[in-house]
């Protein structure tokens, strides 16, 4: 597609409006952050480098979950300034349609939206792994990052694991079974152990106060050993995986673990389903709140350009409110996860059709 000479206009300013937005917002955001954290940081001596490449990851993460709402707020910006300057209205007398008009904009919304889009799907999990890391061990200090106590996983469909607590650190888990079943669920054989460590240097399981009770033909066999060495089709953070680890994984990593952990039955699997459906959602809410921005700063307004950033702030913090309601509601009440991330879209995207056929007319 051929870029006009009313493309490239509004398409540079798009997209230099939406970095100069982002290049302010994020070093501001950073401020804020270490302003209100300093305490901590220096109570829990981080290191300068650690802080460095944590503020790094900072900016990532929430700069992604923060672009669609700074692209809005820098389209009303520039927008209002033309309709301000009578620009607008004189494209649009000039014969050009109101749709033609709104062209350069969706351009730039795509170019936003794949931006969004290979961010939050393969650079941003990534920086998500540093960013929980640092902020549990200097700010949520003594908190627990995932469940710890009486763990249950089923593996696949025979074999189940349980350890009644686990040490992450140390990688060890307490109080050790281990179920195997066969085709027509009768138990065939079942392993406990007073604890199961993880050796990474060897690669191996070491159960301690180890002990195998196998059932054949209906008579029992046991066998114990005071200590064995072996190894597991699993790792050792399937016990107790930490409770951010969907947001470090990439599109691919994610959707191989969330088939896994539906297998496995895990409770809060609409958590990990509702990260998986946000990071598709977010480069469609680009699209949305485009055309709402333009058509709310494309007309002249008495009050100009305040009046226009001041409901764009409005709409801004009302699509933050929804996506926080139904985001809770899918993780803690057993909404469907795709409608808590279908509706607010689908509210916004009907705002985004009324307020464009109003500023049409």
């Amino acid at each position: 597609m051929k870029l006009g000479v009313l493309d490239k206009y509004i398409l540079k300013r798009y997209l230099f409006t939406f970095g100069g937005i982002l290049l302010l917002f994020i070093p501001i955001g950073i401020m804020v952050s270490l302003a209100e954290k300093i305490g901590k940081i220096i109570d829990n001596e981080a290191p300068l480098a650690e802080v460095i490449v944590f503020y790094g990851n900072f900016s990532l993460v929430i700069g992604n979950l923060l672009l669609p709402i700074m692209l809005f707020l820098s389209i009303i910006y520039f927008t209002s300034r033309m309709a301000s300057n009578t620009e607008i209205v004189a494209i649009l007398s000039s014969g050009v349609s109101y749709w033609r008009f709104l062209r350069p904009y969706m351009i730039g919304a795509t170019i936003v939206a794949i931006l969004i889009f290979m961010m939050g799907m393969f650079i941003v999990p990534h920086a998500s792994i540093g960013f929980n890391e640092f902020e549990y061990k200097y700010f949520k200090k003594g908190r627990a990052d995932r469940q710890t106590k009486n763990i249950f996983n089923q593996l696949n469909e025979t074999d189940f694991i349980y350890v009644s607590s686990f040490e992450p650190n140390r990688q060890i888990g307490y109080d050790f079974t281990y179920e195997h079943f066969d085709e027509n669920q009768q138990l065939e054989y079942k392993i406990n152990a007073a604890n199961i460590r993880w050796l990474p240097q060897d690669s191996i399981y070491r159960l301690t106060t180890y002990s195998k009770r196998t059932l054949k033909d209906g008579i029992e066999y046991v066998q114990t050993k005071r200590r064995l060495d072996t190894i597991f089709d699993f790792q050792i953070d399937d016990l107790a995986p930490v409770s951010y680890v969907a947001d470090t994984k990439n599109l691919f990593e994610l959707n191989d673990f969330i088939s896994d952990q539906k297998r496995k039955g895990a409770a809060n699997i609409n958590t990990y389903i509702l990260v998986k459906y946000k990071r598709w959602a977010l480069p469609i809410a680009a699209f949305i709140l485009t055309i709402i921005a333009v058509a709310v700063s494309s007309v002249k307004r008495r009050g100009g350009m305040g009046v226009n950033l001041a409901f764009g702030i409005g709409v801004a913090f009302i699509y933050i409110f929804f996506d926080r309601i139904f985001g809770t509601l899918a993780e803690q009440s057993g909404f469907s996860p795709l409608l808590a991330v279908i509706i607010p879209n689908l509210i916004f995207g009907l705002l985004a059709y009324i307020l464009l056929q109003k500023a049409k007319r």
